[in-house]
């Protein structure tokens, strides 16, 4: 791991366990063992940090969405891919997922618009999807939006409860969400 990914992962665990507004640059620093002043050699500010990890969240959660409904043209099992996809980003990178959601507030202009807009763009792939299903007689559900959001909320509630250790595995836990999501749009099979 480079000096700037171990910065990051600092920011990331201070961020989620103090938030964002209690972290100084000193507090990443001594994470890393770097002297505060020395830390602005790696990285721009605190602001930056935040914007590398709520961008780089959203550029990767849309890439694992494409990748996902590549593999199908069925609207069933692409908006079953889509789901199990969210649902495994957010098992696996609960810190991302805590920050993300908690401190979209501290991000400034212009980028909490531009994160705004990727997650905007993140819905839409997942109500086009719906929709997509609805005009195939496929899905019944009669709002694709809400639905979008109820499917996005399920998967982004995993990142509070699982664990590795825990009593279910990833591979339950994404297979169940996608009959969830299913269900959540009247799915006909």
């Amino acid at each position: 791991m480079s000096r700037a990914d171990d910065i990051r992962a600092a920011a990331l665990e201070l961020f989620t366990s103090h938030g964002y507004g209690a972290t100084t640059m000193a507090d990443i620093g001594a994470a890393v063992g770097i002297r505060g002043p020395s830390l602005y050699k790696h990285v721009a500010s605190k602001q930056d940090l935040l914007v590398q990890i709520m961008t780089g969240t959203m550029q990767n959660l849309l890439a694992l969405h494409r990748a996902a409904i590549d593999t199908t043209n069925d609207p069933t099992e692409r908006l079953r891919r889509a789901t199990e996809a969210h649902v495994r980003y957010h098992a696996r990178h609960r810190l991302e997922a805590f920050v993300g959601n908690r401190e979209i507030r501290s991000l400034e202009e212009p980028h909490r618009s531009d994160v705004l807009a990727i997650r905007a763009q993140y819905e839409a792939g997942f109500r086009d999807l719906i929709n997509t299903g609805i005009a195939a007689g496929r899905f019944t559900v009669t709002s694709a939006r809400m639905a979008s959001y109820a499917i996005l909320d399920l998967g982004m509630g995993v990142a509070v409860w699982f664990r590795e250790d825990g009593e279910l595995t990833e591979d339950v836990v994404a297979w169940d969400y996608g009959e969830f999501a299913l269900r959540i749009v009247g799915a006909v099979t």
